[in-house]
């Protein structure tokens, strides 16, 4: 009798402690959800201003020009791909140009998430192979290939997390604003827990951010897509530029070199944030420096297509002299570091996170969970400052 009061009296024991572990987990899920939802709110509630630095935003960066780079084949996938929805699809799916629904992304997966739009795990055959040549138009073939890469991640969380199902290779949701056109204001957004692309299109010219790329594992070593491998050259050559510049030059980059497990700016619910400039101002760097660092921010840029990257590419070059790089961490050959380059209308992120998704990993900052940023500041995120001038100048709006 004693021993089966004493089993009864561990079973007990465990099974409490299983049950009080139940529920404080739910109750930092729910927290967590609560200070998600709330810092979402501030953002769409919030008067859009961009990212700016301490000095205010500066005005007319971002004319409306020719660019002499075609859109029409994004115009035409697109209509395709919107004439593949059913009509309740397409209610899901459509938004006007001006809805808030550009600004509803995050960067966190779907278990702390609700995203709008389609997915493509709810997509026929048909209407995936169409959702894949939208993006094939949009971006370069690089980028295309990333893309794809840093949704194969989910997968392999997925296998690392007993199936959960808030990881999936398909959770990625696609919206279009707007209706396609070649002259007047468009765009779609393909939203997920790595990757979330806004892609504006107004006649030819076309901003593509915020962009954020991400993954967990960044080096894929079992399951599915064992050897997927994705931000080996935007780790790698950012570290060979730090490493290339002088003890002087590196010290004025450096922010710090104690690695937080994040130190992003401008991730989700940021859009009205100001960032000011740090670190090394290009103006301090040899001609030779500032063309590694214009090779740098290619990596980055070089995702959209191949036209309207170089047409961006050329607006950065005209502001390089306002550019700065900022570093945190160290420099030996297995660091973890985060690095951002910004001027007037570009701003970079790469950051080495602390895990998440892979358990037993510690908690401090590592190479196999990268973050990484696009930004368009001083207001043209998500082609809006275009798309003001566009309703002033066309519809007196």
């Amino acid at each position: 009798m004693k021993n089966i009061i004493s089993l009864i009296t561990i079973f007990l024991f465990v099974f409490g402690c299983k049950q009080n572990n139940k529920v404080n987990a739910q109750g930092n899920f729910g927290a967590q959800n609560e200070r998600f939802a709330k810092a979402e709110d501030e953002n769409l509630n919030s008067t859009y201003t961009g990212i700016v630095t301490s000095n205010g935003k500066v005005e007319g960066l971002f004319p409306i020009k020719s660019t002499g780079v075609t859109t029409k084949p994004i115009k035409i996938a697109a209509d395709d791909f919107l004439n593949a929805l059913t009509k309740e699809q397409i209610i899901r799916t459509q938004f006007e140009i001006t809805d808030n629904e550009w600004q509803k992304w995050a960067n966190m997966d779907n278990g702390f998430y609700k995203r709008q739009g389609i997915s493509i795990k709810e997509m026929t055959k048909a209407q995936r192979k169409l959702a894949f040549l939208l993006m094939e138009e949009a971006l370069s073939a690089k980028g295309l290939q990333l893309s794809k890469d840093i949704m194969k991640t989910d997968q392999t969380l997925k296998e690392l997390n007993n199936e959960n199902p808030d990881f999936d290779e398909e959770l990625y949701f696609f919206t279009i604003m707007g209706k396609p056109s070649m002259t007047e204001p468009w765009g779609w957004q393909i939203d997920g827990h790595h990757l979330v692309i806004n892609y504006f299109v107004l006649g030819d010219q076309v901003v593509m951010t915020p962009v954020f790329m991400g993954g967990e594992p960044i080096i894929t070593t079992t399951g599915k897509y064992a050897g997927n491998t994705i931000f080996q050259d935007e780790q790698n050559i950012g570290l060979k530029f730090m490493q290339s510049l002088s003890i002087e030059q590196q010290n004025k980059a450096t922010i710090k070199q104690d690695k937080d497990r994040n130190n992003m700016e401008a991730e989700a619910f940021s859009d009205n944030k100001t960032v000011d400039y740090q670190g090394l101002s290009a103006n301090n760097m040899t001609q030779k420096q500032k063309e590694q660092l214009s090779d740098l921010a290619y990596q980055y840029l070089s995702n959209m297509e191949d036209g309207h990257a170089k047409i961006k590419m050329e607006d950065i070059k005209n502001h390089l002299d306002e550019t700065w790089f900022a570093w945190i961490g160290k420099t030996d050959e297995d660091a973890v570091f985060y690095y951002r380059i910004h001027s007037p209308i570009i701003l970079i992120e790469f950051d080495h996170q602390g895990p998440v998704g892979i358990k037993g990993q510690g908690r401090e900052a590592t190479r196999n969970h990268i973050h990484t940023m696009v930004r368009t500041p001083n207001g043209n995120d998500y082609g809006k400052d275009l798309l003001q001038q566009h309703l002033k100048e066309k519809h007196k709006h």
